[in-house]
C-alpha cells in the first residue's frame, strides 16, 4: 500500500459529561488523569438548560491524547470492550466513538465509594497524510475524494491494527 493512503490516528478524545460541576467533577478530573497520563480541560455549557444548568458552568472533562499515548490507551480501551466494536460506531468520513460504562475497568482502577463510578466517551479521529492541506493557513485547500477516508478504510485499519473485530 502507498504511505500515503495508510490510514492513521490523528487524535482520541476522552470525554466525561457530568452535568454539574463540584466536587463530583474535581472527582472525574482526578480520575480521567490518572486513566490518561495527561490533565483533563474542563467543558463548559453553550447553552442554558431546563436543568439548572447557566451558560458558562463546567459540566464535564475532556482529554486529547495523540500519537503513542492514544495508541496505548486505545489498547486498553479496546480490551474493556473485549475487542469487539459494531459496525454503526463508525461514520462515514472513518471516525468511530464508543462508551465505557465503567472507570473502574482499566487496571490499576479501584472503587472507591466516596468517588463513585464514572463512565467516559471515547471519540477516534482517524487521518491519511496529508490531511494538513485542509487546517495550514496559507493555500487551504479540500481533500480530494480519492483520499479521504471511509468507513471502510477505518474499519479495516481497525481489524488490522489492533484486532478487534467489528460485527
Amino acid at each position: 500500500m502507498n504511505p500515503m493512503q495508510r490510514p492513521k490516528i490523528d487524535k482520541v478524545t476522552i470525554n466525561m459529561c457530568l452535568g454539574e460541576g463540584g466536587q463530583r467533577l474535581l472527582n472525574a478530573e482526578k480520575i480521567m488523569g490518572e486513566i490518561a497520563g495527561q490533565r483533563p480541560v474542563r467543558t463548559i455549557a453553550s447553552k442554558a438548560k431546563t436543568f439548572g444548568i447557566k451558560k458558562g458552568e463546567p459540566i464535564g472533562c475532556k482529554v486529547t491524547l495523540r500519537k503513542k499515548r492514544a495508541e496505548d490507551f486505545l489498547k486498553q480501551a479496546f480490551a474493556i470492550k473485549d475487542n469487539k466494536l459494531y459496525q454503526h460506531q463508525f461514520d462515514e468520513a472513518g471516525n468511530f466513538s464508543f462508551g465505557i460504562e465503567e472507570h473502574t475497568d482499566f487496571p490499576d482502577m479501584q472503587y472507591d465509594p466516596e468517588i463513585g463510578i464514572f463512565g467516559m466517551d471515547v471519540s477516534v479521529t482517524l487521518e491519511r497524510p496529508g490531511y494538513r492541506i485542509s487546517r495550514r493557513r496559507a493555500q487551504q485547500r479540500k481533500i480530494p475524494r480519492s483520499h479521504r477516508l471511509t468507513k471502510e478504510d477505518a474499519i479495516t485499519f481497525v481489524k488490522e491494527e489492533f484486532g478487534v473485530e467489528v460485527i
